[in-house]
């Protein structure tokens, strides 16, 4: 067990996926997973690990914003040996081709600050997907017929944010989207050679205003949850 972690070593699988609600963990293991169990709920923060096509997979929550992700990811890899791990989340739009529902495969992430900036110093790291699972991941999006977007994401330390001036700017850089956790990720991949990537589900748009429903949320997240299981094992 770790100091967030409850689990024992052997209930962590090598593949973890990570949703930033620990309810969403919750509803992606019972509905995708063969006989998931709980494996953590220290915190609220809930995990749980069964099988994918008789592969075993742990889906762990990993709260919101980068901190709270670089907590859960080391403990992971660190303590766990997590070796592929695939953030499952939302995010808001940026560019007008990129609709509602539509998924994003974040090939890179831009960011202002991340809890390795310490390290980092005066470097601009710019961190960036496992290649591997990005290729194997749209593969399964084109054969499910899902619209998705490869390119960057921008990872944000703040949910209200009142820098419209940098959201023009992200736009006007081909940015597809925003969200708050993937640039923490891909930097504790690269730090700790494993594979990461970020599969994202448009749930609103910055430009248009849209937003997905609530009720439809499940059913839309649901084509992001597949498409991450199959890169993981393709």
């Amino acid at each position: 067990m770790t100091i967030h972690i409850g689990a024992e070593k052997g209930d962590i699988a090598e593949t973890v996926l990570l949703p930033g609600d620990p309810y969403r963990a919750k509803w992606a293991a019972e509905t995708f997973l063969d006989n998931p169990r709980m494996v953590n709920e220290v915190r609220g923060m809930l995990g749980f690990t069964g099988t994918w096509n008789g592969h075993p997979v742990t889906i762990q929550g990993s709260g919101m914003g980068m901190p709270s992700l670089s907590i859960y990811a080391n403990e992971l890899i660190r303590d766990y040996n997590a070796k592929t791990l695939i953030r499952i989340g939302s995010c808001g739009g940026m560019q007008p081709h990129v609709g509602i529902r539509d998924v994003i495969l974040a090939m890179t992430a831009s960011t202002l600050s991340t809890p390795s900036r310490g390290i980092f110093k005066e470097l601009n790291f710019a961190p960036c997907a496992d290649w591997g699972l990005l290729h194997a991941a749209f593969i399964a999006a084109e054969g499910k017929g899902t619209k998705t977007h490869v390119g960057g994401i921008y990872s944000s330390d703040v949910f209200y944010d009142e820098r419209p001036d940098l959201n023009e700017q992200m736009t006007r850089h081909g940015i597809l989207g925003v969200e708050m956790e993937a640039a923490e990720l891909y930097n504790l991949a690269a730090r700790h050679s494993v594979r990461a990537l970020a599969v994202l589900t448009v749930s609103d748009h910055l430009q248009t205003g849209e937003a997905l429903p609530a009720k439809d949320r499940e059913r839309s997240f649901g084509d992001m949850v597949d498409i991450a299981l199959t890169a993981a094992f393709s």
